[in-house]
């Protein structure tokens, strides 16, 4: 597959409509279960997800309710199509071309920054040196790219992108767990029972 711009590769599409094997000799993917089209677990990335699509909403066409976007998340009616779909094409394609795709789970990268920052600079060809481990470059990387960081810069206040979209409205929360504020105990059991089947014998667990 040609990629024709590096939006292609920022947008998160599902990896069986992405990859070939002519692709991934000529491109290392990073998927990482995060917010927007990157996942985390299921409900923090239906939340996310819900949110997101409302900030961009235009007002005149009012919100989409919780429970309706809940029923069609759950359906596999999302972006970039069912979300268990698409972190298992990736956890599997992590599995069989582990030079190639890294697999980050966002739960366990905001749990331990230092251990995954050192995995992705490993898997991009750039390990830390000696040097540069004294200095606190590693510190101040994740100093740089925080959540609490990034929100607050001008650029994500008050800029735009080219379709109109506010920069701030990629920026929530950043915290795991959001969905316990927002979904039920009778909600959460479909996602659950989802994932349990969907990803059954796969290793894959949130």
């Amino acid at each position: 597959m040609k990629v024709k711009s590096e939006e292609q590769l920022r947008s998160g599409p599902c990896f069986l409509s992405l990859a070939s094997d002519g692709f991934l000799k000529t491109c290392s993917i990073i998927m990482r279960t995060s917010c927007g089209p990157l996942k985390k677990n299921p409900m923090d990335t239906f939340v996310s997800l819900w949110h997101f699509a409302n900030t961009l909403r235009p007002e005149k066409i009012g919100v989409n309710s919780l429970e309706d976007v809940f029923d069609m998340f759950c359906r596999g009616v999302s972006l970039y199509g069912p979300f268990w779909d698409h972190v298992l094409g990736y956890w599997k394609e992590s599995l069989d071309k582990p030079i190639k795709v890294i697999f980050l789970k966002y739960e366990e990268m905001k749990e331990n920054p230092n251990l995954h920052l050192r995995r992705l600079a490993e898997f991009l060809g750039c390990p830390f040196s000696p040097e540069e481990e004294a200095s606190g470059l590693g510190n101040e990387i994740l100093r740089l790219c925080s959540f609490d960081n990034l929100s607050n810069l001008e650029v994500n206040n008050s800029g735009k992108l080219s379709m109109g979209e506010p920069n701030k409205a990629f920026f929530r929360r950043g915290e795991v767990g959001d969905w316990k504020n927002f979904l039920t105990a009778e909600m959460v059991d479909r996602p659950d029972q989802i994932s349990e089947r969907e990803l059954k014998n796969s290793g894959l667990k949130f």
